[in-house]
């Protein structure tokens, strides 16, 4: 018997039950793993709530993220080793694979052994966040060197994972943030430039720190009406990558910019990485020796006891930190 969270209705953080499970052992292509620490997502609460891609089969696991020690590989896994310290890649069905447990059972191809410069917490804490950014800035965007990127609602852990990629390439960043009270903090993470867009013209802004220029890249979780103003700070066939829905509106279609600079608006979701494992390779590649150099660096904003998953995901809902949220079992 292992502890493991799960629920048996729809709710908020009340419904989350910490229950003793039996764990099967790990099918043959799976990893089964000591569970260290769980790093918490957005993605997660949408799920709880049933507002997400994915629904729940009651009563259910949940979570993308964690770090662990190897205790069981499946007969046909040959890369991992019980001992081991690994990290989870987020998987395509948390409701089957979810990472809340002190013992989860994992697809070998989802998973990567951490640098040893990691503490288990700073590894539960980085592969949704880089797996998310790299696909889009290096794998679609080819984000270089020359290039600027504004990186909006830029305190995500998405965002400041965006601003240590960009860096990593030589790419200048401008991140967007709604007042000044987190410019200093987004620059100390990583950040060229900080935009507080309620207190400065986002358009006049970008076109003084890029020289008339514009950004070639666009990286938005945010959508509707945000997304014409966000092509008149793109320069001439720039991209703008949406991976999200924070918004409710629904915006007018900027066709004007769009055919006028030759623009590309396109949707992403993290999920066109880990389907690929060509572009999957890629990623582990990048990002494993990002954070074996330093390059990478994840962001913890707070950590909180296994016992205490309620309280944690209650602050991830209410909270707009800078940094990821961990758990440590």
């Amino acid at each position: 018997m292992a502890r493991v969270v799960r629920f048996h209705e729809y709710g908020d953080a009340d419904v989350l039950k910490i229950e003793d499970v039996d764990v099967a052992a790990p099918d043959a292509d799976e990893v089964q793993i000591e569970v260290r620490a769980i790093g918490l997502n957005r993605a997660e609460v949408m799920f709880r709530r049933n507002a997400y891609v994915q629904q729940a089969r009651l009563p259910s696991r949940l979570g993308y993220e964690a770090a662990g020690v190897v205790k069981a590989v499946g007969a046909s896994v040959r890369d991992f080793r019980p001992g081991q310290s690994v990290s989870v890649i987020p998987t395509e069905d948390m409701a089957r694979w979810g990472t809340y447990g002190e013992v989860i059972n994992i697809p070998a191809r989802h998973l990567v052994v951490h640098p040893q410069n990691l503490t288990f917490e700073q590894a539960a804490a980085s592969w949704m966040k880089y797996v998310t950014a790299w696909g889009a800035l290096i794998e679609q965007a080819k984000l270089k060197a020359d290039d600027y990127l504004v990186v909006t609602a830029a305190s995500s852990s998405v965002g400041t994972a965006a601003f240590q990629i960009a860096r990593a390439v030589g790419a200048t960043v401008i991140a967007t943030t709604r007042t000044s009270a987190k410019s200093k903090a987004l620059l100390d993470a990583g950040a060229h430039h900080v935009v507080a867009t309620a207190e400065e013209d986002l358009v006049s802004r970008v076109m003084e720190i890029t020289n008339g220029k514009g950004a070639r890249v666009i990286f938005d979780p945010i959508g509707g009406p945000a997304i014409e103003q966000l092509t008149h700070v793109m320069s001439h066939r720039g991209i703008l990558l949406e991976y999200g829905a924070l918004s409710a509106d629904i915006g007018a279609f900027p066709q004007f910019a769009v055919l006028g600079k030759s623009l590309t608006i396109k949707g992403y979701l993290y999920n066109e990485v880990v389907h690929d494992d060509a572009a999957l390779a890629r990623a582990k590649a990048f990002i494993s020796e990002g954070l074996s150099s330093g390059k990478l660096k994840p962001l913890i904003s707070r950590s909180f006891k296994f016992e205490q998953i309620q309280e944690a995901t209650r602050f991830l809902e209410s909270n707009e930190q800078i940094g990821k949220i961990v758990v440590t079992v």
